[in-house]
């Protein structure tokens, strides 16, 4: 695999039961790569080492005063120098591509479980963590797979050097070939404190990370309250940890760097001393000490990958895990499905509530608990809990569907959309069926003051298409990025939109008009609103409450308000002690006794009903 054909067709199926598996799969996926590294690695590395022979060599030659020897010498060294410099450039040619290229499967990996997930991801591993996974993991996991071919051809070449001094020079060999293991092996028992150190500087940069997105994604309402310098000093103090994290990580790496240059000066030292006694003895010439000589200093090159490796293996091993973790996360239903690619029709029904949403009706869904209107919302798109039932579309299980059949039948809009940085003409850029244009949509979702906005705040653009929206809509207010949202939900037309809580953020006016412009868009196809608002639920087909995790009751807002107690207090807002003084009101009601209560609770229900009306 070359850059330039990536992305991979297919990046495969990862091993990821634990780091070093998913590392491992990586390299044997990388194979042919790995072994292109190989051979220009041992390219170099041999004949980087080859120097010293000739070197020696040509000392040999000047001694005995032979011009043939110096030259084929000469020769000899300008050979291996080319060779060199050609292993050089083409090992570093490959091992870039095989980091580009193992980063790329690891990123086409994440970005595939991310959809296959869709909003469960977040909700099963931090979204910091995601971040931090598709970004800095990424390159680290990509370090090591490619430094694995330049240590095992720097480990090669040692043991050839080192055979090749034993045959060579025996006496001095030994003494080199028994002094490199030592240096090689010293910094092992260094390792694993070096690893937990690293282990414990990437956390609590990821605490820090975290902290710092929340302050900025929050930063409007920290104004707001005065909470900036409060949050500033836990940010200050989550840096300061994570400064004397990196630098006890760095005194560790610093000490076995350390080692790397002492032990290495010891052994020629070693070699130096007792190759300069062998020579006075006469038991070596001095072109061999010189060859011997030069070969020492010349492997602390290839040594010095296996630090590398050791660095590259303790600073990817944490990353692998965490990228192993998020990649071994599955979805409760099968991504393939196991009927045809058809869409279904008909009517919406959660068998877990016992929610009903009739085809091509407009049903909004009262719940008094908001992280369980988010569950049965995320339910709704085909996201099941575990070992629960399947929402049905028309009696088919959207779980025997495949996925993107799932998806096209069935939109799920949460609480918190993201808008993604662009113009606005690139966030309406949606599958859509058609149906819609963008100027209907934007109007539905009374979006005429936001496109203002957008052009008022950009100053290259007359259009507002073509108007800068930053990054997640941080720009704008939070009632414009909600119409925005649904402006492009709307555009989308699915068969089934499902909305949770689309207009907690504007204010009633417009909010009116939207439940007025929703209905007209959405008129012919399923639409299920989860919300609490009066506006919405008035003019909605079907209002269903759900309590406790059944759907309770069932039939319009005005019904409802009358009929059931725990609607009323979710909607109205009522406390216990009002919802039992308006139920025994309502009894007394019932009973024929219109006392002063009685009509003061039809005062409160005709007021907001009068409200509602004149608001649309």
């Amino acid at each position: 695999m070359q850059i330039q054909d990536l992305p991979y067709p297919d990046p495969g199926v990862p091993d990821a039961r634990s780091g070093p598996h998913f590392l491992w799969w990586l390299g044997r996926n990388q194979l042919g790569g790995q072994l292109r590294s190989l051979a220009w690695g041992l390219l170099h590395f041999v004949a980087v080492s080859a120097l010293p022979f000739c070197v020696g060599f040509a000392v040999e030659a000047v001694v005995d005063r032979s011009g043939a020897r110096l030259a084929l010498a000469g020769g000899l060294i300008a050979l291996f120098g080319a060779a060199s410099a050609i292993g050089d450039t083409l090992l570093h040619r490959a091992a870039i591509t095989n980091w580009i290229t193992v980063a790329a499967r690891v990123q086409q990996l994440l970005a595939r479980k991310a959809s296959q997930l869709g909003a469960a991801l977040t909700r099963r591993v931090a979204a910091g963590e995601v971040v931090a996974v598709s970004t800095s993991d990424v390159e680290k996991i990509g370090w090591f797979v490619e430094a694995v071919s330049r240590f095992s051809a720097a480990a090669l070449t040692v043991l050839a050097v080192c055979v090749g001094l034993v045959v060579y020079e025996p006496a001095l060999g030994v003494v080199v070939a028994a002094g490199l293991p030592v240096l090689a092996l010293a910094v092992l028992p260094l390792l694993p404190h070096a690893t937990r150190r690293a282990d414990v500087q990437r956390e609590k940069a990821g605490r820090a990370t975290e902290l710092a997105s929340d302050t900025v994604a929050g930063l409007r309402v920290l104004r707001g309250i005065g909470g900036e310098e409060l949050f500033l000093d836990r940010y200050r103090r989550a840096s300061q940890e994570v400064r004397h994290a990196a630098v006890r990580n760095a005194r560790m790496w610093s000490l076995i760097t350390a080692i790397q240059v002492v032990l290495p000066g010891l052994l020629l030292l070693a070699v130096v001393f007792y190759g300069v006694h062998l020579t006075r003895e006469g038991r070596i010439s001095v072109g061999e000490l010189v060859t011997v000589y030069s070969s020492v200093m010349v492997l602390t090159y290839p040594l010095r990958h296996f630090v590398e490796i050791a660095m590259a293996y303790s600073f990817s091993r944490p990353s692998a895990k965490r990228a192993a973790r998020v990649l071994s996360l599955e979805r409760v239903t099968d991504v393939d499905g196991s009927r045809a690619a058809d869409l279904p029709s008909g009517d919406l029904y959660d068998p877990d509530t016992g929610l009903l949403a009739p085809a091509t009706r407009l049903t909004a869904v009262v719940c008094g608990d908001p992280d369980a209107a988010g569950r049965l919302a995320e339910r709704l798109g085909g996201h099941p809990s575990q070992n629960g039932p399947s929402v049905l579309l028309g009696g088919v299980p959207l779980d025997e569907l495949p996925l993107d059949t799932a998806r096209s039948a069935v939109l799920v809009q949460d609480k918190d959309p993201v808008l993604l940085s662009g113009s606005l003409r690139e966030l309406l850029d949606v599958p859509a069926s058609g149906a819609v244009d963008a100027a209907t949509a934007l109007a539905a979702a009374q979006c005429a003051d936001v496109l203002e906005a957008l052009v008022q705040g950009s100053h290259d653009a007359d259009d507002p298409m073509d108007a800068h929206i930053t990054e997640r809509g941080r720009s704008l207010s939070g009632g414009q990025r909600q119409r925005l949202a649904l402006a492009r939900s709307l555009l989308t037309d699915p068969q089934v939109l499902v909305l949770d809580e689309p207009t907690s953020a504007v204010d009633s006016h417009t909010e009116a008009r939207i439940a007025e412009g929703l209905r007209e868009v959405r008129a012919g196809r399923t639409t299920v609103v989860f919300t609490s608002s009066p506006l919405l639920l008035d003019r909605a087909d079907r209002v269903v409450l759900v309590h406790e995790g059944t759907a309770a009751a069932a039939g319009t807002h005005r019904e409802l308000l009358r009929t059931e107690p725990q609607y009323r207090a979710v909607v109205t807002r009522e406390s216990d002690e009002e919802a039992a003084l308006g139920d025994a009101l309502g009894a007394a009601e019932d009973d024929g006794l219109h006392t002063l209560g009685g009509g003061a609770l039809h005062a409160l229900e005709k007021n907001e009903l009068q409200e509602i009306e004149e608001t649309a």
